[in-house]
């Protein structure tokens, strides 16, 4: 399923309130980063489904290729169970990497715009209560006027081969994931910085290691709260440098293309970031050669 996000039809201020009157809209009701699954495939439910008392923000989401409308309801975490049936509430992490690409893309756009909406009742500048605009793409200030959009902070995420073989990659164990999962270096880029160098900044902070050849792979929105992953591959200057901090990373190690091929298999001891993460990405086009 394709949506259009049909993003010029938000400044029509009577949009949300037309389309959650129309018989054929469609609704995607999530709690929190929790969408209703069946089969693997996203559940969209007729607006009749979902009342008014259990949603805390209504957004709209674009429209299918038939011209149907897509409407966010944000639920309220005390919100029914079953309010979508012979569904199965399955959260992005886990549903994202198995989703086809457009379900994925809305599902994403979801659950950024619901955390959005959530946060930012209040106006950071004066503290007073927002209202929603632009069909949930936007909130106003009604006492001191100023417009407020959903925030995106960029983040950087890179895979580090070896300076002396492309055959062997550097990754480094979380200590918020118990140690027992690698995945790829990652960070928030800070005022002033470029891309590049937070990537520098953020693996010789992490692992201890200078970095060459940095170059940009590609980009997944990921809602956690609000990023945008801008993925990264770069080289070591000296395999020998790398050293967990041992505060955020507690172990870095280096896998060769038989340990990878083994725990992309779910055998061996070491796990590696799920299916849905750009940093899996990462790490499978690297296995598979791809340039």
């Amino acid at each position: 399923m394709t949506v259009d996000r049909a993003g010029g039809e938000r400044g029509d201020e009577t949009l949300l309130e037309r389309v959650l009157s129309e018989p054929r809209t469609v609704v995607l009701a999530i709690r929190r980063d929790v969408a209703p699954l069946r089969d693997g495939r996203l559940v969209l439910v007729s607006r009749a489904r979902i009342a008014d008392d259990h949603v805390q923000e209504w957004a709209f989401l674009g429209r299918t290729p038939e011209h149907t409308a897509v409407v966010l309801a944000a639920l309220a975490d005390d919100a029914p169970d079953d309010l979508v049936p012979d569904a199965d509430g399955v959260p992005l992490r886990a549903a994202g990497g198995d989703l086809p690409d457009g379900e994925a893309e809305l599902l994403t756009t979801a659950v950024a715009l619901a955390g959005w909406l959530r946060d930012a009742a209040f106006c950071p500048a004066c503290g007073s209560a927002t209202e929603v605009r632009h069909a949930g793409w936007s909130r106003h200030c009604p006492v001191c006027g100023r417009q407020h959009f959903p925030r995106t902070d960029p983040a950087v995420i890179v895979l580090v081969t070896s300076a002396t073989s492309d055959d062997r990659i550097l990754l480094g164990a979380n200590a918020a994931w118990g140690g027992d999962r690698y995945s790829c270096f990652a960070g928030f880029a800070e005022a002033g910085e470029s891309l590049e160098d937070a990537v520098a900044r953020e693996v010789g902070e992490e692992a201890g290691v200078r970095l060459r050849d940095i170059a940009y792979r590609g980009s997944q929105a990921w809602p956690y709260p609000r990023s945008l992953m801008l993925g990264f591959r770069a080289a070591v200057v000296d395999d020998h440098e790398a050293q967990a901090d041992g505060e955020e990373i507690v172990e870095v190690r280096w896998f060769n293309r038989d340990e990878i091929g083994a725990a992309l298999r779910g055998e061996g001891s070491a796990m590696l970031p799920g299916p849905a993460s750009i940093a899996r990405r990462l790490i499978d086009d690297w296995y598979r050669g791809v340039a």
